[in-house]
């Protein structure tokens, strides 16, 4: 008998919103949010606590959950496997040492390219308007890596250079592209035969949550609540980063489009097995810590509806908490697989310390939900 672990669609909690702007036209998306990524960055920017009993009464957790607010070992281990560090290291060298045959248009932005190895892979590989773009991307890569989450492709760096053995084959078309040559670019893993993510139904109405509550997690499917397992996830790791282009813009847009969250989500695919993959993440970090200000109360927002997570990602923002230093961890990760991470360039002095006071406030949150849940 499945009793609650069947029990209701997982709901995660959208507050009200009341964006600044009064306009009831929307304003087209290359505006609202495609054209933020190309604007210049300014000069100078490049013990746990004792849990206590919950008083409220519906807390009983579902027995999809071991224990307080986190999953439980069966669905913490059995989402559909990502993308392994075994996986991501014989992409990078095939990435850095396979000749391109061809580059098409596609991957999203029109000064990407769908690039084609001499073997018939692919990849996407994206020329930044801005640097930050490529940079955004590259660390967000990384820095998934180092929180063990696994839902981001391969990446791997290259300069653009048509007299080197790698890029001979697509001169004309780098010449074509008016990309600038001597460029950095970013090889994203190409992954074939994804299809589209809505948000969970739980995402799709205003006063929901994800909490670990009996309510919260009734008749739910099996597969349901392997998805949401990753959606825990990746609510973190957009906070994170800060990047908006995801499910925040999603937010945004609720002002004029009342029905935007039950259509795809952007940068957000699915693979035949089941994974949920982060792609085109150029907004994380470096242009999404600036402009901050403009979309931290939708990344507060979506924080706010989550209160389960995987032991593993809570553990590990404990962990970059208690050493306060994620952005030195991070620049080692990065260093150390990365042979143009010093070219590329890492972040900087505010943007270093704002990634550590967004783990910080991961982890406060974190304990805000032990502290209610519990027993």
């Amino acid at each position: 008998m499945r009793i609650a672990l069947l029990a209701a669609r997982a709901l995660i909690a959208l507050l009200a919103f009341s964006p600044g702007s009064s306009s009831s036209s929307p304003p087209s998306k290359d505006k609202t949010f495609r054209t933020l990524l190309a604007v210049p960055a300014s000069p100078e920017l490049g013990r746990r606590s004792a849990p206590r009993a919950s008083s409220d009464p519906r807390a009983a957790p579902a027995p999809a959950l071991a224990q307080d607010v986190f999953w439980s070992d069966r669905l913490d281990g059995a989402p559909p496997a990502g993308f392994s560090d075994l996986h991501v290291k014989r992409w990078q060298l095939k990435a850095r040492s396979s000749r391109l045959v061809s580059l098409e248009r596609g991957c999203g932005r029109v000064s990407n390219r769908l690039a084609r190895f001499s073997d018939g892979t692919r990849a996407c590989l994206r020329y930044g308007i801005n640097p930050e773009q490529v940079q955004g991307e590259t660390l967000s890569f990384y820095l998934s890596r180092l929180l063990g989450i696994r839902n981001v492709p391969a990446l791997a760096l290259s300069r653009v250079n048509t007299n080197t053995e790698q890029w001979l084959r697509v001169r004309q078309d780098i010449q074509g592209s008016q990309w600038a040559d001597k460029s950095i670019v970013s090889l994203t893993e190409w992954i074939s035969n994804l299809t589209d993510v809505v948000a969970p139904p739980p995402l799709r109405t205003e006063g929901r949550r994800l909490h670990p509550l009996l309510e919260d997690l009734a008749n739910v499917t099996n597969q349901e609540m392997l998805e949401l397992v990753q959606w825990s996830d990746l609510i973190l790791f957009d906070y994170l980063t800060a990047n908006f282009d995801r499910l925040a813009s999603n937010l945004l847009s609720l002002q004029w489009d009342s029905r935007v969250m039950e259509r795809s989500t952007n940068n957000l695919h699915r693979t035949a097995k089941g994974a949920l993959v982060f792609i085109d993440n150029e907004a994380g970090l470096v242009h999404g810590y600036r402009v901050l200000p403009m979309w931290d109360r939708y990344h507060e927002a979506l924080l706010n509806t989550l209160c389960i997570f995987r032991k593993e990602t809570a553990k590990k923002i404990a962990e970059l908490h208690k050493s306060q230093n994620v952005a030195n961890q991070l620049f080692e990760q990065y260093r150390a697989s990365e042979p143009l991470a010093f070219q590329m360039g890492f972040l900087s002095e505010d943007h270093a310390e704002m990634l550590q006071n967004r783990t910080d406030r991961l982890y406060k949150h974190i304990l805000q939900c032990k502290a209610k849940y519990s027993k």
